[in-house]
């Protein structure tokens, strides 16, 4: 279990952003795979009770299938980034599929990052895509969309190697939905404690 990607895998992939400058103790909580009624919702409307902005990568088919969800993401002030319009993954796709299905998505969210689903982006896309987007990676996965996973280990995954700066990944799927609605309180109440501030990802 890859918590925190190593520095070689990082060094390969040197145009997308793994973690943000350390400015004061502001971490970066990202959310995978919505919007999706009922799990978005929740997510959001716990944030909104801490007043914490956070970043969504949202897939362009739930965007058009769930326009309220994502409207309230934006009335919220969270931050929102293309991750595809059909969850592509990007080892198994020819380049100009893959592009063509990122610009369909960014027609519906006009955003200018970009996190790859899976972290799978080839060399050549993260070429091409870096000329227009922020690629956006992460420094801590909490593996909340993993059923092998207990919850209370996701919240040591998301807490345990946080440090000023980091991007941590937890999904607004539903087969996160057991582990991200126990670890997200949880995750934040523990990095509070720690001294830690949430912002959202601005580049």
């Amino acid at each position: 279990m890859i918590v925190s990607p190593p520095n070689v895998l990082r060094n390969m992939y040197k145009q997308c952003v793994w973690r943000m400058a350390p400015s004061g103790k502001k971490v970066y909580l990202t959310f995978d795979d919505g919007p999706i009624p009922g799990l978005t919702e929740w997510i959001a409307g716990y944030l909104g009770k801490y007043n914490i902005k956070a970043t969504f990568f949202c897939v362009g088919e739930n965007v058009d299938r769930n326009p309220s969800v994502y409207k309230q993401l934006q009335n919220a002030g969270h931050a929102l980034g293309n991750h595809t319009h059909n969850h592509l993954k990007g080892f198994y796709t020819g380049n100009e599929t893959y592009f063509e299905n990122v610009e369909r998505c960014n027609e519906v969210m006009q955003s200018n990052l970009f996190r790859p689903p899976y972290g799978q982006l080839k060399f050549s896309q993260q070429r091409v895509l870096a000329k227009k987007y922020k690629l956006v990676m992460w420094d801590i996965l909490s593996y909340d969309y993993s059923s092998s996973v207990s919850p209370d280990k996701c919240v040591q995954n998301a807490v345990e190697k946080t440090r000023p700066g980091s991007i941590i990944v937890f999904h607004d799927n539903i087969k996160a939905e057991k582990n991200v609605t126990y670890a997200l309180p949880k995750t934040i109440e523990q990095l509070v404690d720690k001294g830690f501030e949430f912002d959202k990802i601005v580049l």
